[in-house]
Order: C-alpha cells, then structure tokens, then sequence
C-alpha cells in the first residue's frame, strides 16, 4: 500500500504560498464555525519518525485562534500511564465542545511504535486493535470530527534527516537509538504500519496519507485535507439538523423489559443483628488483607453503585471502605455534570476517576446514568442513550482487559421500603438534607425506571463486569452481600495471578519471595 505512494510530489514556493494565504483565511473561518457549533474536533499526527510532525502541526495553526486548540505531544510512557489502560491519557485529553485537539502522535503507537519494540504482546494485537476502533468510534458517534494524518517518507529520506539532525547540539537528542533501530527494519515497521492503517481506515476516521518529503507540499496537503473535512462536516450537520426539524424521530414503546429481571427479586431476606455484627466483621478483616495483596499485585478494582433513592449506598460504601486504606482507594459521589462536564463526551468525567493499578475506585452512581436518569429525563436523545450500551461495555472491557476486577451492584428495594426511609429522613434533622422534591419527583416514574433498569441489566451484564443484584429491603443483608461479592471477586482475581506466578515458577523461574509464597499457596490450593 505504502510503497505505491508517490514521495517525489513538490510544490514550488510561489504556489505554496498563493494556497496558504487562501487556506489560512478558510481555516481560521471553519474554526470559529465550529466553535459556533460547538462541535470538537481532533487531529491526529502519526507517522514515520523525522516525518515532520512538529513542523507540520506548527505551520497548521498559524490560522488558528490559540485560544481555540490545544496540542499534546504524546511522550514515551511514563510511571503514571504505565499503571493505567493504555487509552486513559487520550480520553482524559478529548477536547469540549468547540475546541481542538492536536495529538503529535497517539494512541496507535500501542500497535505500531510499541509492537515493533515488543511491549505489546502478539497476544494483545487484536484487542488493543478493538479498543482503538471503539474508542474512535464513540468519539465520532457523539458528534467529534476526528481527521488523521500520516506522515510518510522512504526510509533513505528519514536516514538523512536524523543524521543532520545529529549534526547540531540543539537537535541531537532528538534522534534515538530506538529511531535508529526503526530505520535500520524499515520494512519490517512498515508493514506494522501498515497493517495498522489498513485495519483502522474508517468512514468516520479515515487516515490520510500526507507525501512528507517535500514539506512545502505536506503542509498544503493537510491544510486542504482539515479544511475540505470542516467544511464537508459542518454542511452535513446542518443539513441533517434541517431535515430533522422536518422529520422528527418516531419513539415506539417497548414493552419487552416491563417485567424483567427485578421482578423476581426476593426482598424478604434478611439477618438478625448478631448475624450481621459477625459477618461483617470477619468480611472486613478479610477486605483488609485483600487490599494490600492487590496492591502488591497491582491489580486495580472499579466498584459501582447504582439502586434506588434510599436504597442504602451510602451505608454499604462506608462499610466497604471502613477496612481499607484510605492511601488505595477513593469514593466517587457522581452528581449531574457541571459545565465543564456538559462539554466533554458523557464519559469523559468517569475515565478521569478510573484507578491505577494497585487501587480501588468506588463510585456512588455511575456512568449509566446514561440509560437511567438521562434517559427517563430526557437529557440526551433516543439515539445517545441506545447506543451507550454498546459504549458502556466497550469501556468497561478495556478496563477489564487491562487486568482490572470490575463489579457492580444495583441495590433493590420496593417502593413502600423507599417511601418509609423517606418520612424517617424527613423527620430526622440529622438526615433531612438526604431528601429532596426531586427524590419525590423521581418516585412518580418508578415504573420508567424500572424498565429502564431492566433493560440495563440485561444489555450490560458481561462475563468481564457482572451486574450483582442486591435485595435491599434489610440493610443488614443488603451491606453483608456487597462485601461478599467484593470479597469473591477479589480473591477470584488475586487466584488467577498466583495460578500464573505459580506456572511461571513451576516452569523454573527463580525463587519464590515470603508473599508471593503465601498467597499463591493459599489459592491455588483452594
């Protein structure tokens, strides 16, 4: 593919600077369009090394209002990445609504820059591949411009370039033995490339080849490409919103998920107090050692709650974390998003709080307010909300394929239980602030609601994130089977990695240390 590219292509400088003139005064208009529209937008450089992306992302925004973009150079990997998915530094750097965001370089150095060195695994190919195309895609699906631009130039043409730039103090450390030894197997980092543009090329993230020997004719090339993609994108919103104010979207009931799996939930167990003081006390005991080996382990835990108002989160997280250090875990109360949160992809403000691996994360209300109170409320489209399933279990398996235990509890309680913990929050002083109209409000759609749920549980219960359904008409019962699950889930992941350890040393690695001794006997022998 690559090699048919023609990298002789120039542009004299009487011509390149007719079409810059025309092409800046375009793109600085397409970009207060955008902002206009709030519409974000992201770049992406990638490409051979010496390709010039510095120097081409310095001559793309000359026209632009600096006030409008950022650029983030997407440096080596450092302690704080390398302890979290490989995706999270570029989520936590998608830009709001009406800005862009320049990459110098992205998330495809997991499949090419990263392969070549052999820090991703062959064996992790074709997931880091998944979460690359879903990752894009929700961008895309929620409005994003996302245009990408590879840099290329034969392996003679970079051979040249990092040798002059070895001539000068200034530019030396630019080039590195790393470079050096992409070069020497070109061709063998080119077909990585280009198994990677191939599998990634799509309608709503197309690559785009840019012939970079000749700058002055590269520069023009992604100035025409940026433009021509603004401008196609803003007539193509525009026009879809004219035709949608014509033809309103028709919402069909669905009835399948009136009756699920909530119905047959039974409320009625229960324990007594002595049940409860002494279960409890054994699970956090336990909870307290388990944290330490996942931290050992570096093994992160993502815990969500979701339930009912009244439901009794509050409870079941204060003694899920009364045990735990409070150095290796934080509690996420989720509210609406404020206004900084309003411009960021719904997901956004969750990939920020996920933990890094040795730490827990506990969110009290999660991402899937997205199919609940959102949905109900109306606060984003039939569209958005449907197709934030698939969103949702896409985000939640790239967690899990980075090694994380991920568990979720909805805690159910029926309506009369809810109604009594209401009047008692109503006539405590201590607990008033517990209750609002709102919450009253809310009460008048539990069958919305339940539906909702329903629906929910079934479309986003995984293998990978299971939801755990928590009968929470005794509080006593509801905290017991919340530190239960956590407790099983833990010491399942914790089994799994000293079942490996133990192959590993089986196999005649050296030595076992106290610890690992400890604990892979523990579980393997379970």
């Amino acid at each position: 593919m690559l090699e048919k590219v023609d990298l002789n292509k120039s542009v004299d400088k009487e011509n390149y600077k007719k079409l810059r003139e025309e092409m800046d005064v375009k793109l600085g208009e397409l970009q207060r369009a955008c902002k206009e529209e709030k519409i974000p937008v992201v770049i992406v450089f990638d490409g051979f090394g010496a390709g010039g992306k510095g120097t081409q992302i310095n001559r793309l925004i000359q026209p632009l209002d600096p006030r409008g973009f950022d650029v983030y150079a997407s440096r080596e990997t450092g302690e704080e990445e390398r302890m979290r998915p490989f995706l999270w530094r570029y989520w936590t750097k998608t830009p709001e609504d009406g800005r862009m965001m320049i990459f110098d370089k992205s998330w495809y150095d997991k499949v090419t820059v990263d392969r070549f060195d052999k820090e991703t695994k062959r064996q992790e190919l074709n997931g880091a591949f998944r979460d690359i195309l879903s990752f894009e895609k929700q961008l895309a699906d929620s409005g994003m411009i996302l245009i990408k631009l590879f840099l290329y130039i034969s392996r003679d043409e970079q051979k040249k370039r990092f040798k002059r730039l070895e001539e000068s103090k200034e530019t030396a450390w630019r080039v590195t033995e790393a470079d050096w030894k992409r070069n020497k197997d070109y061709d063998t980092f080119l077909e990585m490339n280009e198994e990677m543009l191939q599998r990634t090329d799509t309608g709503y993230a197309p690559w785009t080849i840019v012939e970079a020997t000749d700058k002055n004719y590269a520069a023009v090339k992604i100035l025409s490409t940026v433009t021509d993609r603004l401008e196609y994108e803003l007539n193509r919103r525009r026009m879809e919103r004219e035709e949608g104010a014509v033809h309103p979207p028709v919402k069909l009931p669905d009835e399948r998920f009136k009756n699920g799996v909530l119905s047959g939930v039974d409320l009625t167990k229960t324990l007594t107090r002595e049940e409860y003081k002494e279960r409890l006390d054994k699970l956090q005991k336990k909870l307290e050692v388990l944290h330490g080996e996942l931290y050992r382990l570096r093994i992160p835990v993502v815990i969500g709650f979701e339930g009912w108002d009244a439901a009794g989160k509050g409870g079941a997280i204060r003694r899920l974390t009364s045990h735990l250090d409070p150095r290796g875990y934080k509690v996420n109360p989720t509210a609406a998003p404020n206004d900084v949160e309003k411009v960021h992809h719904y997901l956004w403000r969750f990939w920020r709080e996920m933990p890094k691996a040795g730490h827990i994360a506990i969110f009290d209300r999660t991402w899937y307010g997205r199919v609940m109170v959102e949905r109900i409320e109306g606060f984003c489209s039939e569209a958005d909300w449907k197709r934030a399933y698939q969103e949702i279990n896409e985000m939640e398996e790239h967690m899990a394929n980075f090694g994380a235990v991920i568990v979720k509890f909805w805690i159910h309680i029926d309506k009369d239980e809810q109604e009594c913990r209401f009047k008692e929050r109503m006539e405590d002083p201590a607990k008033q602030w517990k209750i609002t109209d709102e919450d009253w409000r809310n009460r008048e759609k539990w069958d919305a609601y339940e539906q909702a749920v329903n629906e929910m549980l079934v479309r986003t219960s995984t293998t990978y994130a299971p939801w755990t359904i928590v009968e929470g008409n005794s509080k006593y019962y509801a905290r017991v089977k919340v530190l239960e699950t956590v407790v099983e889930a833990m010491e399942e992941k914790i089994r799994e990695e000293m079942e490996e350890n133990f192959k590993c040393i089986a196999g005649g690695s050296d030595g076992w240390k106290s610890w690992n001794d400890r604990i892979c006997r523990r579980y393997v022998s379970k």
